[in-house]
């Protein structure tokens, strides 16, 4: 927004100070991110750029790390890319497996996290409910506490459950964690509910789970999808409480690359990172787009 007219010289240097200052921020933020775009096709097992890159001469760029995210751990990467060959990458390629144990991991723990955290929000909501303040701050702890703390807790705790190196034990772990992101996005959302829909419908003879189904859930179901997704983003992207609990055959991707900056450093972990970040960039922009259609469900911006 420009400067009215009558503006003071002390507010337009405050403000020329303003946008350099958020400029500043904006690319102290966000260059570590643009700079491992480009590296991640380098053609050299180097982490800076060649001089070929800078020259933009075709040869100093590949796509070797992104073909080495899958070739890694392979039986026979050399031979013909059959079916043979894709079978076996299915089966053997490190990079692979761990992406399935993240999605398999995530999508179980979102599952989980997501019908405790609209519960649990539904129960606070309600004016009724005593200790409420207190049963919040209680669930949305793990928010605040230290995940070192916690994954320590988790894995003392789950060796004598015997669900330690397991794959439930993750995914109550990783569920854990992304039950408060669930509570706040859905408390969110109830705060504009209209409560006397609940009476109009249990007035129409509606039951309890037919209000809950037909009513309630589609007005807060952007809210709980908004959680859901976060709730998602923080297991996929959580490696503390999996290098705690989690065995050798149950590495997630963060792990994966955790141990291939302490085993090998190798350009293929900014490819898997810039897949990370444009699986990161999707689903931000799912969440706005939810968030601008949860503002016009509430009337709170045009259409």
């Amino acid at each position: 927004m420009a400067l009215p007219p009558h503006a003071t010289l002390f507010e337009r240097i405050w403000r020329r100070f303003y946008l350099v200052f958020c400029a500043a921020v904006f690319v102290f933020l966000i260059a570590p991110i643009i700079v491992i775009l480009p590296l991640s096709f380098n053609a050299e097992p180097y982490f800076t750029f060649t001089r070929e890159m800078l020259s933009l001469d075709p040869a100093g760029f590949s796509l070797r790390w992104y073909d080495r995210l899958l070739t890694y751990g392979m039986t026979a990467p050399e031979v013909a890319r059959d079916t043979a060959w894709w079978l076996d990458a299915w089966a053997n390629s490190q990079w692979l497996h761990a992406a399935k144990n993240s999605f398999l991991i995530g999508i179980a723990s979102t599952l989980v996290a997501t019908i405790l955290g609209t519960l649990a929000a539904l129960g606070l909501s309600r004016p009724e409910m005593p200790f409420r303040r207190a049963v919040m701050a209680l669930l949305i702890s793990p928010m605040i506490v230290p995940m070192i703390i916690s994954a320590t807790g988790l894995f003392f705790f789950y060796s004598k459950a015997g669900l330690a190196h397991t794959y439930i034990g993750i995914v109550l772990a990783h569920a854990m964690l992304g039950i408060p992101f669930v509570i706040i996005t859905v408390t969110a959302t109830l705060v504009g509910f209209d409560r006397s829909l609940i009476h109009a419908a249990a007035s129409l003879g509606a039951t309890p789970v037919e209000t809950f189904r037909k009513v309630i859930l589609p007005l807060i179901l952007p809210g709980v999808i908004s959680g859901a997704l976060f709730a998602f983003v923080t297991s996929f992207d959580e490696v503390v409480v999996v290098l705690f609990i989690a065995s050798y055959d149950q590495q997630t991707i963060p792990l994966q690359m955790w141990n291939g900056i302490r085993e090998q450093i190798s350009p293929a972990i900014l490819a898997a990172a810039t897949i990370l970040i444009i699986f990161s960039m999707a689903l931000l922009t799912t969440l706005e787009l939810l968030r601008r259609r949860t503002e016009r469900l509430r009337g709170l911006a045009p259409d």
